[in-house]
């Protein structure tokens, strides 16, 4: 198997021992991405506004692989209060185009650097 390591400078560094994302042949995996602007190294401040940055980050190392967020087939959504789960909706439309991937959601109990939200993709070029 061809294993090739995903990295750009305009999505956060990764925080431990992984990359930002694993391109093998035309399937990307990419790692979660919570709302940390990459220039500031500083976690957006509301909900909205880390979703939004996550959504950003993540677009980013899709263009890094050679795709984008429409070539997503997969999202999944990490929450650590469901109760957001309408305005997250919202805001991911506006972020990803249709037709849309799948998606799971799962609400955690916590996330890295006191994050509100993470979301990982796998692509498909």
């Amino acid at each position: 198997m061809n294993k090739e390591i995903v990295s750009t400078p305009n999505a956060p560094a990764a925080i431990g021992p992984y990359s930002q994302a694993v391109k093998t042949g035309l399937v990307v995996f990419l790692s979660g991405q919570i709302g940390v602007d990459p220039a500031t190294k500083e976690l957006a401040g509301d909900f909205a506004g880390q979703v939004r940055q996550a959504f950003k980050n993540l677009e980013a190392v899709a263009r890094a692989s050679g795709g984008s967020l429409a070539n997503v087939v997969k999202f999944t959504l990490f929450l650590t209060d469901l109760s957001h789960f309408a305005e997250a909706n919202t805001i991911m439309a506006e972020a990803v185009p249709q037709p849309y991937g799948a998606r799971s959601t799962i609400g955690v109990a916590a996330l890295p650097r006191g994050a509100q939200f993470e979301v990982e993709a796998i692509l498909v070029l």
